[in-house]
């Protein structure tokens, strides 16, 4: 089966839903799922350069889709780990910024690691063993790519409580668990992009 590469997709953001973005580029649209890092940074409408990495399955071909080149770079590193598919490197890339998993590695903080949705003990301490050296060649550049961006996210549709909730259930988190860290901070915000970082880090704590 042939098999058409992508390094990046330019296009123009035409529908948002956690965590997949429907990009329109020269009228034809890709699904491409993306971390909360950088669908938070994303506006329908908004033209947009994201750097992608396909999978291909017997059954399906996924794109993935980042703002940054290096977390392009991290999350293929991710992948090369035993045990760790695209939902769970998608899952620490949300959950975690590329300047804190490097931190995490460097300072075999596995506490922080467990946090992740889907990732056990076992599995943190094989990203810490397996990481660690292919880390320290990123984590200079990483100190220049920290981005706090407070872009609106304007949904297809639902509550922005409702986004907020499903995208932290397509993290791994349960339905119990989304459903009690968006109701802890959801007084505090009105957009779903606000919820879902105030949630995330409430549940990093």
């Amino acid at each position: 089966m042939n098999t058409v590469m992508f390094g990046c997709l330019i296009g123009e953001v035409f529908a948002l839903e956690a965590p997949t973005v429907l990009l329109n580029v020269n009228g034809v649209g890709y699904e491409i799922d993306t971390p909360l890092s950088t669908f938070c940074q994303l506006q329908k409408g908004q033209k947009v350069t994201l750097w992608t990495h396909l999978v291909v399955r017997e059954d399906a071909q996924q794109l993935y889709g980042f703002s940054e080149a290096q977390e392009k770079i991290i999350f293929r590193t991710l992948l090369k780990v035993n045990g760790v598919g695209p939902k769970m490197a998608l899952g620490i890339l949300s959950t975690l910024s590329v300047e804190l998993l490097i931190h995490t590695i460097e300072h075999d903080d596995i506490n922080t690691l467990i946090k992740v949705p889907g990732v056990g003990k076992k599995t943190a301490e094989r990203l810490m063993i397996e990481l660690r050296d292919r880390f320290k060649a990123l984590s200079q550049s990483a100190n220049s790519t920290s981005q706090t961006t407070t872009s609106q996210i304007q949904f297809m549709s639902n509550s922005p409580v409702a986004e907020a909730e499903a995208a932290l259930q397509s993290l791994g988190y349960k339905p119990i668990e989304a459903q009690k860290a968006v109701a802890a901070v959801k007084a505090d915000y009105t957009e779903s992009a606000d919820i879902i970082r105030a949630a995330l880090k409430s549940m990093m704590k």
